[in-house]
């Protein structure tokens, strides 16, 4: 059975991140969906909030667990005996970065990744931008989870 860690800020997660752990779900035997946590940056949400919102999107998937992780990502997939990262990809420019980085982590440790493109409805949604448009008063339900929409109201 393999192990997959999807490593993200998810800061909030997104409908584009519930696509890519349904996917990572039904390809490997386990995925650990793991918030990274850095204390140095500012975010909207927790990481016990960012952890809630994925522990109840990731529900409908017995084989999904969320963790955390500060540091390495390497170390954490080490640590929890995950052989594989996975990586959505929603541009040529995401390939360019997540490739040099896949390059990395595999140097350093023997960890492979895994790209998942994105749906091509999820392809312009991040959590960068979902905040953004949220905060000046945009309309942002069809780019996240209702879950993860009613808590992002609450917050602003």
């Amino acid at each position: 059975m393999s192990k997959a860690v999807f490593p993200g800020t998810f800061d909030p997660p997104t409908n584009g991140h519930l696509d890519i752990i349904a996917r990572a779900s039904a390809a490997f035997g386990e995925v650990i969906v793991a918030a990274g946590v850095n204390q140095s940056k500012s975010r909207m949400f927790e990481v016990d909030e960012r952890i809630a919102m994925l522990t109840e999107i990731a529900a409908p998937y017995p084989n999904v667990r969320i963790g955390t992780f500060e540091g390495l990502l390497v170390d954490y997939c080490r640590a929890e005996g995950a052989g594989v990262i996975v990586k959505g990809l929603r541009s040529a420019a995401d390939y360019d970065y997540e490739l040099q980085m896949a390059q990395l982590n595999h140097a350093m440790t023997g960890v492979d990744t895994v790209f998942l493109p994105t749906r091509s409805e999820n392809a312009f949604i991040s959590s960068s931008w979902v905040k953004e448009i949220a905060k000046l008063g945009g309309e942002v339900a069809s780019f996240v989870p209702p879950s993860v929409h009613s808590r992002l109201l609450k917050k602003l």
